[in-house]
């Protein structure tokens, strides 16, 4: 008898929580998932700055964390903006991604001149409006 109810408790729990689920996110329209796929073709050239063309070192991993962690835990910023890229490379810092708006862009490049230096950001952010 235990073993009937805990598979049927089971299986209610497998087909109630997809549907669950799926009812909190049918009536998200307004809204789109953050698709960088065009933006990151452009990491294919030699010059771009990424973050595995970097030394790697320690500094600056540690950098490019501390600026990932202020843009995360910034709740105002959209799914963009917490996406952007950082890569730091001797010291340097590059910001590469679409925002949706200029206040995300200086927000964001203020973080990281907050832990690189005002002399050490490079921002290229680009702004993109919302598709709707």
């Amino acid at each position: 008898m235990k073993q009937n109810l805990k598979r049927l408790l089971c299986s209610a729990v497998f087909v109630i929580l997809p549907i669950q689920g799926w009812a909190l996110t049918a009536g998200q329209t307004t809204s789109t998932a953050a698709d960088n796929t065009k933006v990151n073709k452009g990491d294919a050239s030699k010059q771009a700055p990424t973050a595995d063309k970097g030394k790697n070192n320690l500094s600056d991993r540690q950098v490019m964390a501390h600026i990932r962690r202020d843009v995360v835990h910034d709740k105002a910023l959209s799914t963009y903006a917490h996406n952007v890229k950082i890569v730091s490379s001797n010291g340097k810092v590059t910001l590469r991604g679409p925002v949706r708006t200029d206040q995300e862009k200086q927000t964001i490049e203020q973080y990281a001149k907050k832990y690189a230096g005002d002399m050490n950001v490079t921002n290229d952010i680009t702004v993109q409006a919302d598709k709707k």
